[in-house]
């Protein structure tokens, strides 16, 4: 009897990969070593630095250059933190609450923003839709350090420089949010419940605001912790925007007080400390919204 070449490879791919007891595909034992031993080099090389700043923090200042930078020496993480406190009457907990106020508000101002642009090119048929979603799309692409001057010209022009709203306000545009409110809602907002809601009565500010919200809270959450990091992270536009110390965000003040290190030796300890304490909040944040974040991603894959 013959056999063809197609039912050789078949069963030589049938010899190699065996089938499991509950019908699945058992995997070598070289493939999951493998991808172990990839998990393990990836994490090491994200918790590393956290490592090295968190026992970086324990240290006085003589103790950096004298002892084993990954182990503990002497611990003196809590009398760290209270001389960064008390070092120019708390300045650096006036950084943290404006880091906050732009994190906080920024993000979920543009989520708002995001949700209901979104919604809009989702769900109403207009003429130019579609081209002004491509814009949308393109500005995905412009890095922000490319707009950063524009904006300082138009803040100028305005004369609100060094306030509160040259950072806030730039930070409301959320081009990949109004994206991805734009698919999210298209896959998870029916059209039918829309019309149930305006037969019921419901205003079209009503609808969003008590049905598609609710739907799309997945990407919400998604959106407000991207647009929370970023605005956290954000440092090049404070820095040409702000004069005022007592504006600074945590990113800028830190980086004044590193380049005062070499003429203020003292205040490398501080630096160190400030930037642990300055993680804390976005650590913080994704504990709180992992499970909204991963769902919201899962969500949109399936959809």
């Amino acid at each position: 009897m013959t056999v063809t070449t197609e039912t050789r490879a078949l069963r030589t791919q049938g010899a190699r990969v065996k089938p499991s007891r509950d019908g699945g595909i058992r995997e070598s034992a070289i493939s999951r070593a493998v991808a172990m031993a990839v998990m393990i080099v990836a994490t090491l090389y994200f918790l590393t630095p956290l490592w090295w700043l968190f026992v970086a923090s324990t240290k006085t200042r003589q103790e950096f250059t004298t002892t084993n930078p990954l182990w503990f020496s002497d611990f003196a993480l809590f009398d760290n933190i209270a001389a960064l406190i008390q070092y120019r009457d708390g300045v650096f907990l006036q950084w943290l609450a404006n880091s906050a106020l732009y994190a906080g508000v920024g993000a979920a101002l543009a989520t708002l923003i995001a949700a209901m642009a979104g919604y809009a090119i989702a769900k109403y048929s207009f003429r130019g839709r579609e081209t002004f979603f491509n814009v949308i799309l393109g500005g995905i692409l412009v890095p922000a350090t490319a707009l950063a001057l524009p904006l300082f010209l138009l803040f100028s022009q305005a004369g609100a420089t060094n306030t509160i709203w040259a950072v806030l306000l730039p930070s409301l545009v959320s081009p990949f949010g109004v994206y991805l409110s734009r698919i999210y809602a298209a896959a998870s907002v029916p059209d039918e419940i829309i019309e149930a809601a305006r037969i019921d009565g419901a205003g079209e500010v009503r609808t969003f605001f008590t049905v598609a919200t609710r739907l799309m809270a997945p990407a919400l959450v998604t959106i407000f912790l991207f647009q929370f990091v970023a605005i956290w992270n954000n440092f090049f536009l404070p820095l040409i925007m702000l004069r005022d110390e007592g504006l600074f965000p945590v990113t800028l003040g830190l980086y004044v007080w590193n380049t005062q290190v070499s003429q203020i030796p003292d205040i490398r300890a501080l630096v160190v400390i400030g930037s642990l304490l300055s993680i804390i909040p976005l650590i913080v944040t994704f504990l709180a919204l992992q499970r909204f974040w991963q769902s919201g991603l899962a969500n949109g894959g399936l959809k």
